[in-house]
């Protein structure tokens, strides 16, 4: 199994987690704002820390009773819901930020339709774009697992075909598996190998 996740925590006063076992490929966590679809997501990335449960991806357990790795241990390529692309650094040096090998970049960068941004800069890019680079920031980084948070919301829909497409490139090669969270049904149902509801 590619995720087998069973945790909760606490933020303020709400309590937030999931349970759900999935496969390999895109399994999709649905549901309406404020169910704590993000924070599920920071668990499993190690930027929230659960009081119970367990996180493995890959047969690898990240967090449980007795173990619980740091985020850069964890290998997750999290794509946030705004892109979080430094302003300073061309497309190029935002996409190679953190990769451990930069032979991969032409691959990425085709996949994800992109090739033509590399000498941009962020300020230039529209949000779809600016999505794209940031999904492809996160594959070259060597991830074990992507986690992609709202990567459609606030798009217009032109820009969010792009990054729908561009998505389902990323998902169909299978180069790792992906969990990603929307509160749009539809979009869940187009992109996800698996639909899971939470809340």
């Amino acid at each position: 199994m590619s995720f087998d996740v069973d945790v909760r925590a606490r933020r303020g006063d709400v309590g937030v987690g999931g349970r759900f076992v999935a496969g390999d490929g895109l399994t999709v966590l649905v549901g309406p704002s404020g169910v704590g679809k993000t924070s599920l997501l920071d668990m499993i990335a190690g930027l929230l820390r659960p009081a119970g449960g367990h996180v493995r991806v890959g047969g690898r357990t990240l967090f449980d009773g007795a173990t619980n790795l740091p985020p850069e241990q964890r290998r997750a390529g999290y794509v946030f819901q705004d892109a979080r692309l430094f302003p300073h650094r061309r497309v190029q040096a935002n996409l190679l930020y953190g990769a451990p090998d930069a032979s991969r970049l032409a691959e990425v960068a085709e996949t994800l339709d992109i090739v033509h941004l590399l000498r941009r800069w962020p300020r230039t890019l529209s949000g779809g774009e600016a999505r794209r680079v940031a999904i492809g920031r996160a594959l070259l980084s060597d991830p074990a697992f992507l986690l992609l948070d709202e990567p459609l919301s606030s798009l217009d829909p032109a820009r969010r075909e792009e990054a729908m497409r561009a998505i389902e490139r990323v998902r169909d090669t299978r180069a790792v598996p992906i969990l990603m969270v929307t509160h749009d049904l539809r979009e869940a149902e187009r992109l996800g190998d698996r639909v899971i509801a939470v809340g």
